[in-house]
């Protein structure tokens, strides 16, 4: 399983078909940007355009891709409701509409999104026919997740619509904890096609272009969700998105009741101090606290680290600034004290 190079075939029946889609979801420091970073890494000739949606005030994901070049376009951030009905139908045109032709596109929702609104957005909106809605592909973290994953809807209904579900980090798992995490996704989607991956990394034939998806078994969710929908735009979220533009947080965990996470953003244009950082890490940061990424900048290094948290692990990646430093950053969590956490982190500038 070594292979990455996608058939020749792959593009040349793409404009009688539509142009193909392919979700990646996946919940939080599943590895879903990881996966992106692979895509694009190895795409060879194809055209992709990668649609990231982010669940926070800070779009790190986009700054996080190999290459976000005139090739790409990415969805701002949002409320994963309003994007999806109002911003993800408008970023497809854009892409559609380009003079330059692009061949693939692929979506990466937030970690704490249910992914039926975007495949409903592909099979019961005008754009269904213009693309293809090719397969869902589900990122798992085989090293944390477990069946009651952060008591998660989000995380169950994620493997429950995958076409495809990696196991992602399975360096990190025993044997056994892979052979009854695979037999739980059964128990969930009856016939899972699942993947082992250490870094995002499968063979792209086995994830793009397979042609998974079968419409119909969404036709009644699509009908269902439509009228739903657009009975609570009707009522709210026009109204939030008129009066309360930049309330970023409260959009947030209001729409996110079921699961009760917050995004929590911190930027600076000081440098933190290494050794303050370290402190806040191991002693304040909280428990509650399930994903952070961010770029950091320190006063005691000249590079751009790039900054992941999944649970109890983090990682910090040093590389050369392509832009004016400064810090930005994303914690994940519930019951989170926004004003405590920011407080925290100010007290670590340099």
């Amino acid at each position: 399983m070594t292979t990455t190079t996608l058939p020749s075939t792959t593009t040349l029946e793409i404009s009688k078909r539509g142009m193909p889609v392919t979700i990646i979801t996946g919940f939080l420091g599943s590895g879903k940007t990881t996966l992106l970073n692979h895509i694009l890494s190895n795409r060879q000739d194809l055209k992709v355009a990668i649609l990231v949606n982010e669940f926070g005030d800070i779009n790190i994901d986009s700054q996080l891709l190999v290459s976000m070049d005139e090739d790409m376009v990415e969805l701002s951030n949002g409320c994963i409701c309003c994007t999806i009905n109002d911003g993800l139908v408008d970023a497809v045109y854009r892409v559609l509409e380009r003079d330059d032709r692009v061949d693939y596109m692929v979506i990466e929702t937030t970690g704490v999104a249910d992914p039926l609104p975007i495949i409903l957005t592909f099979l019961g909106t005008e754009l269904r026919d213009l693309t293809r809605l090719d397969s869902i592909v589900t990122v798992v973290d085989a090293e944390t997740f477990t069946p009651d994953h952060f008591e998660s809807e989000a995380a169950l209904k994620q493997i429950a619509y995958g076409d495809v579900t990696i196991l992602n980090k399975t360096d990190l798992a025993s044997p056994e904890q892979l052979k009854d995490l695979e037999a739980y996704i059964s128990t969930v989607k009856v016939g899972a096609r699942i993947l082992h991956s250490q870094h995002g990394k499968v063979p792209l034939p086995l994830i793009l272009d397979v042609g998974y998806n079968n419409p119909k078994a969404y036709a009644d969710l699509v009908q269902e969700e439509i009228k739903q929908s657009q009975h609570e735009h009707e009522h709210h979220h026009h109204d939030d998105h008129t009066h309360h533009p930049h309330e970023h947080h409260h959009h947030h965990s209001d729409h996110l009741d079921n699961d009760g996470f917050v995004s929590i953003s911190f930027e600076s244009d000081r440098p933190l101090d290494v050794k303050k950082f370290e402190t806040f890490l191991q002693n304040q940061l909280p428990k509650e606290v399930f994903r952070a990424k961010g770029i950091l900048w320190f006063a005691e290094s000249d590079l751009r680290n790039v900054f992941q948290l999944s649970g109890p692990r983090f990682d910090l990646q040093g590389e050369t600034w392509r832009t004016p430093p400064k810090n930005q950053l994303v914690f994940i969590g519930r019951n989170l004290n926004a004003d405590e956490l920011q407080q925290q982190l100010a007290n670590c500038i340099a």
